[in-house]
Formats: structure tokens, C-alpha cells, sequence
């Protein structure tokens, strides 16, 4: 029998996650059915969608979350001993995976970690996993940018953000990317983006209007609240927007106030879309061999900030949704 740890959220989120809203369960693993296998989680992600999906689930639940893991026994010919897989099984030391489950979704089934050249293994859940296929996807279908234009982007030092920018230069665009602090600012304009501008400090709208003097074709927006209502306010006729997410409010019991958008919306006649990344998980292997590319030949240069040990999860968590990363934040086991 194998021991297993994992995270089980017992009580729903109250603002900021806290460690009592967690119970740490260790417990024997049954042994394996046919079409089953074990894995070893080697890497593990935490991501903002972990907390505003909180709600969504009666507790107590497992928390969700994607994993690479290397599988030590298996009753799955395709998948065998020694196979890396990524899968959604979330914060967890061990665990039995049925890979013929009929009722999983998009993200619950495993799949085979992509060949990734050399690159570590860790991207499995980060910039050549859900992540990364966030940015390719939700920019490039949703935006549709072309050669020239200006593109924006919130939470740009964030997992997601910080890869919309890069691609976006790759595309041949000008890139304006919104982070937290002046050391994130640093990072983003060493990595290619035109301009970056501390969202804390700055006056907005006027350091939009001078980064921007022509207006903004594409706005990708992490953050929501009164920060995307001044960037859309600024778009260019036939604009386009992409919402990834509303980190800013998250943590909120109450919801902030924002400068209404329909006026925007309607004269400049900008398309507004909200996407969940799942819709192009079919896809996965055309981003996947992009992104990879991309990697290799350094035009994308992906970030992460690591932390370590199976009892620092929450840590890390936390230390997500407060911002104290630039990149992905993942935790090595």
C-alpha cells in the first residue's frame, strides 16, 4: 500500500485563503484497477482560478489543481512505468488515476507530458501546460492581432500575462503590460514588452495616454475593476478584448465599483469576450509545439518562481493571490 498526502479545502474561502481552511489528509492509495495508474507528483501548480472557483464546489473537496507526475505502477499499456503525465489531480504527493473515466471533463483526463527538448519538466504546468495554452489561445483567437497594432495587458508579470506579451511581440506588436511593482516593471521591459507601468503608482490614464498616444487595439485583461474600465475607455475603433480573469476582486467580500464601459463599448464598437481555456484543450498540440519553439529559439522566455516542499503549497498559494510572484508559481515536491 502507498501512503498519500493531499490538500482537502473543508470551509469555503472568506477573502484571503487561510491555512484553517485546509485539512492536510494522509491516507492509504487502494490498489490499482484495470486502466488505472499511480504517479508520483514531481511538480504542482497554483493558479488563480483555484480561488475564484472556491465557491463553486460544497466542501469539503480535493483541491483541483494541475500536476506532473511520473508514473511507478500502471494497469494502462499506454501509459507505463517511467511516463510523465500532467494531470488535474491537484495538490497531492501520490495518486491513482482511472484514465478511461467516462464522466471526466477536458481537465480530467491525464495526458502524456509534452516532448519538451531539455526544458524542464515544471513547464508541464506553466508555459507548455494550462497556462500557457491560456495565453496562446485566449489571445490569439480571441484578439486576432495583427502586425502593428498596440496590445495591453493586466497581471503581465503574472503566469499568463507575462507569455501574452511576449507573444504578442512575436506577432509584431507593440506590447504596454500593467504589473504591481517597479521591480516587476524592470522584468517585463527586460523581456520585450515597450513599456510597463506600475499600476500603484502611476496615473493611469495618463500613463496609458502617453505609452499609447494612438489608442489600443487589444486589451488583455487578468485583473477587472477600475484599471480594465480606463484601458477599454482608451481602445481604438473595431477594438478587441480578451477576459482571462478578475484577480483584482477575487479576495473582495465586496465587489468594487467601475466606470460604466457601454458608452465605450457601443462608439468604438469594441468586442468584448470572456473565454475559458478548456474550449481549445483539443487543440493542445498546435500551441504546444509553438510554444516550445518559441522557448527554444528565445523568443519567449518563461518565468518561474519556485517553491519547495509538499507543506509549502498553501504558502504559495497565497503568496500568488497577493502577487509576490513574477511568472509562473509552482511548487517543486
Amino acid at each position: 500500500m502507498v501512503k498519500a498526502r493531499k490538500y482537502v479545502v473543508k470551509k469555503h474561502f472568506e477573502g484571503l485563503p487561510k491555512r484553517e481552511d485546509f485539512d492536510i489528509v494522509e491516507y492509504e492509495l487502494p490498489p490499482l484497477k484495470n486502466g488505472e495508474i499511480l504517479v508520483k507528483v514531481e511538480w504542482v501548480s497554483v493558479d488563480p482560478y483555484m480561488r475564484a472557483y472556491n465557491s463553486r464546489y460544497p466542501t469539503p473537496y480535493d483541491q483541483f489543481g494541475f500536476q506532473v507526475g511520473l508514473v511507478e505502477d500502471s494497469k494502462d499499456p499506454r501509459y507505463p512505468v517511467g511516463t510523465r503525465v500532467v494531470s488535474h489531480k491537484g495538490w497531492c504527493d501520490y495518486c491513482v488515476i482511472n484514465t478511461n473515466d467516462p464522466n471526466a471533463g477536458p481537465t480530467g483526463q491525464p495526458y502524456k507530458l509534452p516532448n519538451l527538448k531539455g526544458l524542464s519538466n515544471s513547464l508541464g504546468v506553466g508555459a507548455v501546460g494550462m497556462p500557457g495554452l491560456t495565453a496562446y489561445f485566449g489571445f490569439l483567437e480571441i484578439c486576432q492581432p495583427k502586425a502593428g497594432e498596440t496590445v495591453v495587458v493586466t497581471g503581465a508579470a503574472g503566469a499568463v500575462g507575462s507569455l501574452v506579451g511576449q507573444i504578442a511581440k512575436i506577432k509584431g506588436c507593440k506590447v504596454i503590460g500593467f504589473a504591481g511593482s517597479d521591480d516587476k516593471v524592470k522584468w517585463l521591459e527586460e523581456i520585450g514588452f515597450d513599456k510597463a507601468i506600475n499600476y500603484k503608482t502611476a496615473d493611469i490614464a495618463a500613463a496609458l495616454k502617453e505609452a499609447a498616444p494612438k489608442g489600443v487595439d487589444c486589451y488583455f485583461d487578468n485583473v477587472g475593476g477600475e484599471l480594465s474600465s480606463t484601458i477599454i475607455n482608451q481602445m481604438n475603433d473595431f477594438g478587441r478584448v480578451s477576459v482571462c480573469g478578475a484577480i483584482s476582486a477575487y479576495n473582495d467580500s465586496n465587489l468594487p465599483k467601475a466606470t460604466i464601459l457601454q458608452p465605450a463599448l457601443v462608439f468604438k464598437q469594441l468586442k468584448i469576450e470572456g473565454f475559458l481555456v478548456w474550449r481549445w484543450f483539443h487543440r493542445q498540440s498546435e500551441a504546444f509545439a509553438d510554444l516550445i519553439k518559441w522557448i527554444q529559439n528565445g523568443d519567449l522566455k518563461p518565468r518561474e518562481h519556485i517553491t519547495a516542499g509538499f507543506d509549502n503549497i498553501f504558502d504559495a498559494f497565497v503568496g500568488m493571490l497577493n502577487g509576490d510572484n513574477s511568472g509562473k508559481a509552482v511548487i517543486k515536491l
